[in-house]
């Protein structure tokens, strides 16, 4: 099975927000929306989301994205 990653953080940078702006912003203290940047949880809730895409002005696949699980041969392949 695949893996979703967060791509928070791409989003931040290309809107110039800081984490502390954006936390205040949508209400999420810094340590809360420094994990979710980082890719330190397991969920999300729906209204998180949709603070983040309207404060950031972005679709949740901007956010999210589905990894494919990396297959046996291409990992033989590497190495």
């Amino acid at each position: 099975m695949g893996r979703i990653v967060l791509r928070l953080d791409r989003v931040m940078t290309d809107r110039k927000v800081s984490l502390k702006d954006l936390s205040e912003k949508v209400g999420i203290t810094n340590v809360n929306l420094s994990k979710l940047k980082n890719g330190h949880i397991s969920a999300v809730r729906f209204s998180t989301l949709c603070a983040l895409c309207e404060e950031l002005h972005c679709q949740p696949g901007d956010i999210l994205e589905y990894e494919p699980e990396e297959k046996e041969d291409e990992r033989n392949a590497r190495g």
